[in-house]
Parts: C-alpha cells; sequence; structure tokens
C-alpha cells in the first residue's frame, strides 16, 4: 500500500511500500500458509457436520479431519499418543484446563516474573481464593534460572508453571534443565509454548514436559480459536470442561477416556483441520529452519538500528536462545503513539503495549507504558525489515 495520511507530520522519502509490511507475529501469526486457507474453505463448505455427534460420512469426515490433527500435532511436538493432544481454543485454554485440573487445595506452585497472564491471572484467582500458595521468583536479562526455581521448591510444592519463550524479551528458557528440577523436587511442570510450539526445539517426551500449553495462531500457523494442551502419560488432570462428547452419552457422568475426558462441547473442527495444515508446513520446513529465519531478521532489525540513540533495545542478544522477538522503545514517543505512525503513516503493524506480560515489564524497567514490539515470521523478508526501519528512523526524527 502506499504511504497513508495520517496525524503525524512527517518528511516525504523514497520509501513507499508496495504491500502492508506484517510485523506482529508473537500476536498471531500472518499470512498462513495456503493450505489452511484451502483447508478451512473446504471444510466449511464441503464437510461441515459436527464430529462424532452422527453416523453420516460428513461426520465421519469430520472425526477422521481431527485425528489427523492429533497425529500431526503429536508428531510435531513429540508425543507418541495423540490422545494426549488435547484441543481448545488456545494456548490460554490449555492452561486453565492444566492448572484447574491438575491442582489441589493446599498445593503450592512456583512460577516466575516472565509469565503471560494466561498463567498469572489464574494461579493469582487461586491464590486469592485460598487454595493454594504461589512463589513467583525473578528472572535474570529474560532468564529463568534452574537454581532459582530448586530454591523455590518446597514440601508442597506440586507444580512448576513457566513459559517456554518469552513474549517481550523472545528469551527461549531452559525448560529441559527446570523440568529435571522440578521432577526431583517431587513436582510436575507446565509449560506454556504459546511462542514456541512450532518454531523452537520441543520434543516433549523427550524433555519430559508433564504438560504442555500450545496455541494454533501463532507458529503453528493455523487459525484463531486453535490450541489446547499436551500430556504426557501418567497426568491425569480433571475435567475444566464438562459437556456432551458425542460419545457415552446415557451416562451422567463426564467420560474418563482421553483424549474426551478434557474435551466438551462441539470442537472447532474447521479450525482444528486447517491447524493440520499448519502443522505439517512447519514439519516440511522444520522449526529449526523457521527460526533461523525469524532470528536473522531480528538481528537485522537490531544492527540497523543499533547506535542510534533515539532508539533504546530492551532484552536479547543471544541469537542461539531467542525468538524473533525485538522490544524498543522511542525517545519522544510512547509505545503506543510510535506504533500508531507506523501503522497510520506507513501500513506497518507492530505491537505496543505490555503484552499481557506485566510482570515482565516491571523486571524491564519498562512498566507502565511497556515497549514497542517487533515480531518477525516465516513469510517476513529482508526487504521488509530495511523498509521498516527506514520508516521508524524517519517517525523518530519527527519526534527531534
Amino acid at each position: 500500500m502506499r504511504r497513508r495520511p495520517g496525524p503525524f507530520t512527517l518528511a516525504m522519502s523514497a520509501l513507499e511500500p508496495a504491500l502492508m509490511i506484517y510485523l506482529d507475529n508473537a500476536a498471531t501469526s500472518f499470512p498462513k500458509p495456503e493450505a489452511v486457507y484451502r483447508m478451512l474453505d473446504h471444510y466449511l463448505r464441503e464437510v461441515g457436520a459436527n464430529p462424532g455427534r452422527s453416523g453420516h460420512r460428513r461426520a465421519v469426515e469430520a472425526e477422521r479431519l481431527i485425528g489427523e490433527a492429533r497425529r500431526a500435532l503429536a508428531s510435531l511436538l513429540g508425543v507418541s499418543d495423540p490422545d494426549r493432544i488435547i484441543f481448545g481454543h488456545n494456548a490460554t485454554d490449555g492452561l486453565n484446563i492444566a492448572l484447574k485440573g491438575f491442582l489441589r487445595p493446599g498445593d503450592h506452585v512456583v512460577t516466575s516474573d516472565l509469565e503471560h497472564n494466561s498463567i498469572t491471572r489464574p494461579l493469582t484467582g487461586l491464590e486469592k481464593k485460598g487454595w493454594i500458595t504461589v512463589s513467583r521468583i525473578a528472572s535474570r536479562a529474560g532468564f529463568i534460572e534452574p537454581a532459582e526455581v530448586r530454591s523455590a521448591l518446597g514440601p508442597q510444592t506440586r507444580l512448576v508453571a513457566v513459559t517456554h519463550g518469552s513474549n517481550v524479551f523472545g528469551t527461549i528458557q531452559p525448560i529441559g534443565e527446570i523440568a529435571e528440577v522440578a521432577h526431583a523436587g517431587g513436582a510436575r511442570i507446565l509449560v506454556d509454548a504459546a511462542q514456541t510450539a512450532g518454531v523452537a526445539p520441543l520434543d516433549i517426551e523427550a524433555m519430559g514436559l508433564d504438560m504442555v500449553a500450545f496455541t494454533g495462531h501463532k507458529s503453528l500457523l493455523g487459525p484463531m480459536g486453535t490450541g489446547g494442551l499436551a500430556l504426557l502419560p501418567g497426568v491425569d488432570p480433571e475435567p475444566w470442561r464438562e459437556g456432551g462428547t458425542g460419545t457415552d452419552s446415557s451416562n451422567p457422568l463426564h467420560p474418563r477416556n482421553y483424549p474426551a475426558k478434557l474435551e466438551g462441547g462441539t470442537p472447532n473442527a474447521a479450525g482444528i483441520a486447517a491447524l493440520a495444515e499448519g502443522a505439517r508446513y512447519v514439519a516440511r520446513r522444520t522449526p529449526e529452519a523457521v527460526r533461523r529465519h525469524e532470528v536473522s531478521l531480528a538481528a537485522l532489525l537490531r544492527e540497523l538500528v543499533a547506535g542510534d540513540e533515539r532508539f533504546t533495545l530492551h532484552g536479547g542478544g543471544d541469537p542461539s536462545r531467542e525468538l524473533g522477538i525485538v522490544s524498543f522503545t522511542v525517545r519522544g514517543y510512547s509505545p503506543n503513539e510510535f506504533a500508531a505512525a507506523l501503522d497510520e503513516a506507513y501500513d506497518i503493524a507492530v505491537r505496543p503495549g505490555l503484552h499481557c506480560a506485566p510482570g515482565a515489564h516491571r523486571s524491564l524497567g519498562t512498566w507502565p507504558d511497556g515497549t514497542v514490539r517487533v515480531s518477525t515470521g516465516p513469510f517476513t523478508t529482508e526487504e521488509e525489515i530495511r523498509d521498516a526501519v527506514r520508516a521508524m528512523r524517519e517517525i523518530a526524527a519527527a519526534a527531534a
């Protein structure tokens, strides 16, 4: 698109992006692989049925597509039994299923200041009811130290609940080491993999990750309204949502077999079928290759603004331990103002604010306004990053 008029007085330049530059992939990935769009259309137009609720061929086909999605996710995430892939609405849903189905009155939970509100708020709610106690360890430069987790464990600790990838810093946590520490202390581990499933090394069984919440609409490249929870054998939360499952309908109690035990209600079948196509795309390209691409572009953005005193980069610096996320602030602008200028004048999409992780910003020193967050994706190009940086410099210059 051409530069659009907006409320900001900016000098004209040679920068005229032909298309929107989308740099908000940590919120949701865009665009999706073409196969994702085709499957959504196919399901809604040609399948359309409620899976498992009827015996006709369209219902059978719907159930088959969901089964294929379980197998695709299980293969990609390192889970041997596809029935331990529980579908819900998103990672938030998966985290709530885990926290409210696994914890019992009197339990102690260890978590960190990096967490998204999808962990922080359920834990705080249970804590305020007096059901559990919570220890919140401080991160260091965007990382959770396994030794700090070890120090926080106690005789009542039943769960360690932490993120795998910070949506503010972009840092990938040493989650395998943290799992070992939790298990040595007699606790289970719950991992928020919203930012990492599909883009960072994640072999759930090999890493001993008891419960892993994933979302479909970020690096797995599926539609919104998809995601859920992956479980190791032997981990058995109680149902948080109960209702129809299409099977064993005469039983007044919710089924105990997996995956039905944790999947009450009609699923987002079209979204799940399309999510399978996103997972297959990621598997063919490989998460490692996608992450290298995204991190290299984030590193390029850092390099291009390094030394410009108008920009302050927050976190990061070790590409081997990071995602394609760059958080920064700009002299003379609040994050909201700067992001609005990019959107209104250049059609460049970024994310301003606290990113639903206020504790991380307190640690970072960017509370209460937060940061501007650029997050690259599998379809981001080097040209887009260079164009975005030129736009960023022009906007920053307007405040001088």
